[in-house]
């Protein structure tokens, strides 16, 4: 006779588990993470659209907008709310990697995977924030990606790891360029409660969004694979120098400048999810 998995601990888990996604403390905390994520692409977007339009200016990631925020008037406030934000989105995306579904119906074990990614890589910020407001000694000091994956190098099958993360990005700029081009982000948003205008706004700071991160994520996993197949740590980028490797290639300004925009609409469109989307 086949066990059954579902044993009573196992559902009283879930149970828990799905009370808490239910909770109205749950989802104020995720939506204020949209808020966080749309901050920070918007900042790093400005800076980039800046750097584009009058070679002034510096690229930065998603550390350096965090330090942005951080320099502004207000800013030990501004970045409390920013911590709290990035806290919630690491909880949301852990939560539905951990439950495995929404209101989308069941996550695929891609989607999981995914969740599970983005809560770690934004608990990470979380994290950089709150020792950015406390005065730590690391606080916004951030390993390089070269420096990162060098340190990798030095591992068991490190070079294949870093492979296996350069192949992992080009799969995740695979599926948001297949996202923003289908616009099958509207169907975990409440577009029934949008205005015409709206969602057709929606739509297109969406789409625009959605391609423009898959042509740095593809930059990025690219990279890491170069670096793996030369076993050569410095061909590694982060965000900042993908956005580095578009100014430096023909049109590079012009590219930027797109690409900048694009990152701008995410931060509008991450914005817009703070209110309409599917928790």
């Amino acid at each position: 006779m086949a066990r059954n998995v579902d044993s009573a601990p196992v559902q009283a888990a879930r149970g828990i588990g799905g009370g808490f996604v239910r909770s109205r403390p749950f989802e104020v905390l995720s939506r204020a993470g949209f808020v966080a994520r749309g901050l920070i692409y918007g900042i790093i977007g400005l800076f980039a659209f800046e750097v584009a339009v009058s070679d002034t200016g510096k690229l930065t990631n998603q550390q350096g907008a965090i330090r942005t925020v951080a320099s502004q008037p207000f800013g030990e406030f501004l970045l409390v709310l920013l911590a709290i934000g990035l806290g919630g989105y690491a909880i949301w995306r852990l939560v539905r990697a951990a439950l495995g579904h929404g209101p989308e119906d069941a996550d695929s074990t891609l989607e999981r995977l995914g969740g599970l990614g983005s809560g770690l890589v934004y608990g990470g910020l979380c994290i950089a924030s709150i020792k950015l407001l406390t005065g730590s000694s690391a606080a916004g000091a951030s390993s390089k990606p070269d420096q990162t994956t060098a340190g990798v190098f030095d591992w068991p099958a490190g070079r294949w790891l870093v492979g296996l993360a350069g192949v992992v990005m080009l799969g995740v700029a695979a599926y948001q360029l297949v996202k923003g081009v289908r616009q099958t982000f509207l169907e975990e948003l409440k577009t029934g409660e949008m205005s015409a205008g709206l969602e057709t706004w929606v739509t297109w700071i969406g789409t625009i969004g959605h391609v423009s991160r898959a042509v740095v994520f593809a930059l990025v996993g690219w990279f890491l694979l170069k670096a793996a197949y030369e076993f050569e740590a410095r061909e590694a980028v982060g965000l900042d120098g993908a956005l580095t490797k578009i100014l430096k290639a023909d049109y590079g300004p012009w590219l930027l400048g797109f690409v900048a925009a694009g990152l701008i609409a995410f931060g509008a469109y991450s914005v817009s999810e703070a209110r309409y989307r599917r928790i």
